[in-house]
């Protein structure tokens, strides 16, 4: 897809029409959300790699606060591809 939208104006302009579908929006979407969690959820990991939230608290703590940046990013992923 990114070949053909590179090749030419048709090309490009097919591409867009794709991706102006529901279907293909949420696709988009749902991939967009996957990715916002999984890198939140990575970068919790990485601090307590580092010591920081080891604790039962801590790690309860962590566990809400990535469900609350994972779900302002995809509500934010969501704006940008409607």
């Amino acid at each position: 897809m990114l070949d053909t939208s590179l090749e030419s104006a048709e090309g490009f302009a097919s591409i867009s029409e794709i991706f102006s579908s529901t279907p293909a929006k949420l696709l988009l979407w749902a991939c967009l959300a996957a990715l916002a969690y999984h890198l939140v959820a990575g970068l919790r990991h990485l601090l307590m790699d580092m010591g920081i939230g080891e604790s039962l608290e801590g790690g309860k703590r962590g566990a809400v606060l990535v469900f609350v940046i994972a779900l302002v990013l995809i509500v934010l992923a969501g704006v940008w591809v409607w």
